[in-house]
């Protein structure tokens, strides 16, 4: 029996099973293994970026100014990072943000 047989399927964490980037790059959609299809603009994502440049480690205070992010950002490389989460490079180089499926369903919507 693994892991996942062993705890309840509401514990499970859900992830994507389609990621497109619109044909200008400007937003992430999302299809979740439970059906429900989601999406936010690269400037959402950018803005919510959870990287240790974007977010104190220790107060967990966003540094980032989210005002400061253009609403033109694009999303120039998307890859994924094991089976867990999603990572990007945006328009203005920042790429050391890691996204996983958790954080990703709670800042894209409907």
């Amino acid at each position: 029996m693994s892991f996942w047989d062993r705890i309840k399927p509401t514990e499970r964490p859900v992830s994507a099973t389609e990621v497109t980037l619109s044909p200008d790059n400007t937003r992430l959609s999302l299809v979740w293994e439970d059906g429900v299809k989601t999406g936010a603009t690269a400037q959402v994502l950018r803005q919510q970026c959870p990287c240790a440049g974007c977010v104190d480690e220790w107060t967990n205070k966003r540094t980032l100014d989210p005002a400061r992010v253009p609403t033109d950002m694009r999303i120039t490389q998307l890859q994924p990072v094991g089976n867990y989460a999603l990572t990007f490079v945006f328009s203005d180089g920042h790429g050391t943000g890691i996204y996983p499926w958790k954080l990703l369903r709670e800042i894209t919507q409907p």
